[in-house]
């Protein structure tokens, strides 16, 4: 009699424990699913495409991605977040082939020129540090520029990135000069690949 009870009892209580884990499995993939559901609508929201000037842009890591005339091109901005700066640039192709000298003062601005004018479309020949000769310096870099780099002027393709406390683009024969606060060097430095690509209109 007791040995039935004894099985009765383990029966039970294995059926009791296969319950609860029962329970608990399925608690946890309601649980997953719920967890996919919402996590894929916060991917939606945070991926979100905009058109500008008849150009999609579609962000995904934290960079927007666009593409115009056969050319690729990754920015940390889209144009509606990057305030329109009214400046005169020469266009994209008067880089192609040649080489493209920059000095910068913010890495991620540096970055943003190198990405789209040489890693994503090789349109330059090659892209290398410099700084910039005396005579064509309306900024006083020289004196700042104190690397091994070559000393080039605005006879070849130059960028200079530099920190200031005014915000601007100038073209000076070949040299364009992007300026403004350090924490804003890089929506100017998209402003400029804006117009260059003409993306901005």
């Amino acid at each position: 009699m007791r040995k039935i009870r004894t099985k009765f009892s383990e029966a039970k209580r294995r059926k009791r424990n296969q319950m609860i884990v029962g329970i608990v499995l399925i608690l946890v993939m309601f649980g997953s699913v719920f967890g996919v559901i919402v996590g894929s609508f916060g991917k939606d929201k945070n991926n979100e495409n905009i058109e500008y000037n008849g150009i999609e842009f579609f962000e995904q890591n934290d960079f927007w991605f666009a593409s115009k005339d056969g050319l690729e091109f990754v920015f940390r901005n889209n144009p509606e977040q990057v305030k329109e700066i009214g400046v005169e640039l020469n266009y994209f192709n008067n880089y192609e082939g040649k080489p493209l000298y920059v000095y910068s003062e913010n890495y991620e601005s540096e970055l943003e020129v190198l990405r789209n004018f040489f890693y994503q479309n090789q349109i330059v020949q090659r892209v290398q540090s410099a700084c910039l000769n005396e005579s064509a310096d309306i900024f006083n870099l020289a004196s700042e520029c104190v690397t091994d780099s070559p000393i080039k002027d605005c006879e070849d393709n130059f960028i200079i990135i530099r920190e200031s406390n005014d915000t601007g683009i100038v073209q000076n024969e070949n040299c364009v000069f992007i300026y403004g606060e350090q924490g804003n060097l890089t929506k100017i430095t998209d402003e400029f690949l804006f117009n260059v690509f003409g993306i901005r209109v």
